[in-house]
């Protein structure tokens, strides 16, 4: 359930090349759903572009290009469910944002073209997601968007949120603070309960 927002300089992205770049973020936001290009992760994924007036953008504390590199300033925030990507993945769409602008704008290859396209990934916490009025969290994302449970992508992010119930867990956190997935929670408590029998300190 990726959200990309494209914030771009007045006038760089023509409507035909806003579409382009449009459906190219889609095929990246399609992959970073470990390739579920159903009906549900085609609804959930989202682009959303915002055109800044040109005296609205200051870089280097100059509205002009004098800091910009080609092909001009584009600035990325993708929003993620938390546990959703681990750091290769995080990597890759870095990458994969950054060329989808290059092969729309198509600038002179220099060692500079591409430094001023920034992408900023942001985790929101589970169960800070919500749809259709109710919060949704990364187990039902997965079934919408067509993720197999028994894949190794949500094994991955089983394992991560079992991790973080039992770090809460022994930190005292209380019960109902929030931002663990459904279904791990009774497995965190007995792995601590089992740390604390052995007499060791849990992970």
């Amino acid at each position: 359930m990726p959200i990309m927002e494209v914030h771009y300089h007045a006038g760089d992205l023509e409507p035909v090349a806003k579409a382009d770049l449009a459906r190219r973020l889609t095929a990246v936001m399609i992959d970073m759903e470990g390739g579920a290009d159903t009906f549900g992760g085609r609804a959930f994924a989202w682009v959303i572009f915002r055109e800044v007036p040109k005296d609205d953008w200051w870089v280097g504390g100059e509205t002009d290009d004098t800091y910009v590199r080609s092909p001009g300033r584009f600035l990325v925030r993708v929003l993620i469910p938390e546990g959703y990507m681990n750091t290769d993945h995080k990597n890759e769409v870095h990458a994969l944002v950054g060329q989808a602008i290059l092969d729309v704008k198509r600038p002179p290859n220099t060692a500079e073209t591409g430094k001023s396209i920034l992408t900023v990934i942001e985790e929101v916490t589970e169960g800070s997601w919500g749809c259709a009025g109710k919060p949704i969290g990364m187990a039902s994302i997965a079934t919408s968007v067509g993720l197999p449970a028994t894949s190794e992508r949500f094994g991955w992010t089983t394992a991560y949120f079992a991790a973080k119930a039992r770090e809460r867990r022994s930190a005292g956190y209380p019960a109902d603070a929030g931002g663990i997935m459904t279904g791990v929670e009774g497995e965190a408590a007995t792995a601590i309960s089992d740390e604390q029998k052995a007499g060791r300190r849990p992970d």
